[in-house]
């Protein structure tokens, strides 16, 4: 019995303990490392000096990193709440029987799926205020296009609405399994008491729908704070620093200026933001519920 005991633990460690070494090298050690990097100065080159805590003080008073933080919340307000409600109309649409639904779910999600640099360069040629296609549209309408990228001011709608057609497929795929987890029973009642479309939306649909929206808007938060791929491909930042968000400043900040010690510092910093925003966010949900 013991020793049949120690043979599946065995066995079980033996397929596990690959995995876990790779855990420990590639993510658990890279976090322990950065960790205490951002206690140092270290420019890549030099052995890391040990500074204590003046990498943190010094994010209290520049501005690049206010900076870089309002931007970044800039994204998050205008991106989280048009993806969810975009996902949601979609999700709701393709719930419902049409004819081509499933091509239509696999159209939607493709873009999901899609590299966004890929993505990001199509988006950059459409946006070209010369001979993009946006503009072009716009012209035949009578209406001057604005500069998009190029412009500090429409920047960062831009890539808003780049991001948002990129992850409406994500947070549909989501809200469509919370859609199919309800009970048909439940509309047919709604029909027969007379509601419409809206009252069963608002009645049934958003209630029930509640735990799979809760999930999909904090994995949206999450990647917001995150965001860097298309700011880095479609604008690196610019013009004039108008989409220069915190991610990028920490790998410019790392790699660009050899301050690992303080990109480590503004991770950690972004690292605490998450998880206090995750918290309060999961903290209202519970008070509510």
């Amino acid at each position: 019995m013991y020793e049949r005991g120690w043979r599946r633990y065995a066995v079980l460690a033996l397929f596990l303990g690959p995995s876990l070494v790779g855990v420990a090298i590639f993510t658990a050690g890279p976090i322990v490392a950065s960790f205490a990097l951002s206690f140092t100065n270290w420019d890549l080159i030099t052995p890391a000096r040990f500074v204590g805590t003046a990498n943190y003080e010094r994010l209290m008073s520049d501005e690049e990193f206010w900076r870089t933080l309002r931007n970044t919340l800039s994204f998050l307000l205008g991106y989280v709440p048009l993806v969810i409600a975009s996902g949601l109309f979609v999700a709701v649409l393709l719930n419902t029987k049409i004819p081509g639904r499933q091509i239509f779910r696999a159209m939607y999600f493709l873009p999901v799926v899609t590299s966004w640099v890929a993505v990001a360069l199509i988006w950059r040629w459409l946006y070209n205020p010369a001979y993009g296609l946006i503009n072009s549209f716009l012209g035949l309408i009578g209406v001057r296009g604005p500069g998009w990228l190029f412009d500090p001011n429409w920047a960062m709608p831009a890539i808003i609405l780049t991001s948002v057609w990129k992850d409406t497929g994500f947070v549909m795929v989501i809200l469509l399994a919370g859609l199919q987890g309800i009970p048909r029973q439940y509309y047919e009642a709604a029909s027969i008491d007379g509601a419409n479309f809206f009252e069963r939306l608002r009645f049934i649909t958003i209630p029930l729908l509640t735990p799979a929206l809760v999930f999909a808007l904090s994995i949206s938060l999450i990647n917001s704070f995150q965001v860097f791929d298309q700011v880095y491909v479609m604008t690196e930042g610019g013009p004039a620093g108008a989409t220069m968000v915190l991610v990028e400043r920490i790998v410019r900040n790392a790699f660009s200026f050899s301050r690992m010690g303080y990109a480590s510092a503004m991770s950690w910093s972004l690292f605490g933001l998450i998880f206090a925003t995750t918290l309060v966010f999961y903290l209202l949900r519970r008070g509510r519920s």
